[in-house]
């Protein structure tokens, strides 16, 4: 998934559709509400579950929607590549 602050989800035009408990990186359980946003980047669309974090959040790329457009990530070089063809496996 993919997490960005909610004042710029809004500013966006992006609507809550939900809300989900998740658990942070240091075990705290939380509520956000989360919706449906396409995003654009390295050339590449597609469509993604967006978390509505706090305002102050830090913005996250969740993998599924890297994988969902063929770039993965090299963990030896840290970057993204992207992939010959999509995998259908």
């Amino acid at each position: 998934m993919c997490l960005a602050p909610q004042n710029e989800l809004g500013a966006a035009g992006i609507e809550p559709e939900g809300r989900e408990a998740h658990e942070l990186a240091d075990g705290t359980p939380v509520e956000y509400d989360y919706g449906f946003a396409r995003l654009s980047f390295m050339g590449s669309q597609t469509v993604s579950k967006i978390i509505f974090g706090p305002d102050d959040v830090e913005p996250l790329l969740g993998i599924t929607a890297l994988e969902s457009v063929g770039i993965g990530v090299d963990p030896i070089t840290q970057t993204l590549k992207r992939y010959a063809a999509l995998p259908l496996k």
